[in-house]
């Protein structure tokens, strides 16, 4: 497409001005014309040649963008037509991945929501049959045992909206200013009395010279950013042993901030750092429902920063959120 560009820009002047030159320096009328003929019959089949090729561009599309509405998220429209189309072409192309990525996400989020909620439906399902039967008493104790059941399915769709909201783009984030460390003392402190409990040390500190006390301020979603703190805690004091340590540690940047909570327990195999993002993959002992981590990573991604982690096996795990100053709002 390129060559033929470049002949009708270049060549097709060229005949044409032979032509004109001849008609005034004396050719004759024959060779003139025959000149002039070459020159409308060249620039009339690289012409056509572009047109055809811009036409058949445009068909590709529209043929490409029928099979999209059907759900044939697979369709791209194929490269090589005329400059001018293919931004459009590259835009469509890239809109078609999305919309081939998202259906992929949504057909497995369908899959491991009714994985795991069939196995409580099934027992609460039983329970009450066998309570309708005669064959278990009916009891408070038997009904608030259910009722926990509930709660536990209730939280699990509490979590997909909220995922499903954040990776859709479309959650609704309240950025303001707000004192980063106070926040993370705050989170902190409701843990205290079962760290104490287990004789588990719960520092929060300040990567600099100054108290943990000293405020850092930075713009987000205080609500959001506390339940990424209290997940990454939580999942901490989980991950040790009765006696382990747990330390939550606030630094900064002119440009960004970063909170980091390091336990001291058995870390993380190195074939499994990498899933331990994914959806519903639990820790030892975790009665969430697998969503945290991948949660918290959204809601800390939604603010324009990123959640990492580092383990070492037999040692120990850094969960570290880092968040820009300045918000990056989603919505």
């Amino acid at each position: 497409m390129m060559l033929a560009f470049v002949a009708l820009t270049l060549l097709v002047p060229v005949l044409l001005a032979a032509a004109l030159t001849a008609a005034f320096t004396g050719w004759t009328g024959a060779a003139a014309a025959a000149v002039l003929s070459v020159a409308v019959i060249s620039a009339g089949v690289l012409l056509g040649r572009f047109v055809f090729r811009g036409f058949r561009s445009v068909n590709d599309l529209i043929a490409v963008t029928g099979r999209l509405a059907d759900g044939d998220y697979s369709a791209r429209v194929r490269g090589g037509g005329p400059p001018a189309l293919e931004p459009v072409v590259g835009s469509f192309n890239r809109m078609a991945e999305r919309l081939e990525r998202s259906d992929e996400l949504r057909r497995r989020l369908l899959a491991d929501v009714g994985h795991e909620l069939r196995t409580p439906l099934t027992i609460i399902r039983g329970e009450l049959e066998a309570m309708a039967d005669g064959v278990h008493e009916l009891s408070e104790t038997e009904v608030r045992r259910l009722l926990v059941d509930v709660a536990g399915m209730e939280r699990l769709l509490d979590d997909l909206k909220t995922l499903s909201t954040t990776e859709a783009g479309v959650l609704d984030l309240q950025p303001e200013p707000i004192d980063l460390t106070r926040l993370v003392v705050d989170t902190v402190a409701r843990f205290r009395v079962d760290a104490a409990t287990r004789n588990i040390e719960l520092v929060v500190g300040h990567s600099g010279a100054r108290g943990a006390d000293e405020p850092v301020v930075v713009e987000a979603d205080s609500m959001r950013i506390g339940e990424v703190i209290t997940n990454l805690v939580s999942n901490g004091l989980r991950a040790v042993d009765d006696g382990g340590r747990v330390e939550v540690i606030v630094s900064h940047t002119p440009d960004d901030v970063t909170v980091s909570v390091t336990d001291d327990g058995a870390g993380i195999a190195p074939n499994h750092v990498d899933a331990i993002f994914d959806r519903f993959v639990k820790g030892r002992e975790s009665d969430g429902s697998g969503l945290g981590l991948t949660i918290s990573r959204s809601l800390v991604e939604a603010h324009g920063g990123t959640l990492e982690v580092s383990s070492i096996e037999g040692t120990g795990t850094t969960m570290t959120a880092r968040l820009p100053r300045q918000s990056r709002r989603m919505s």
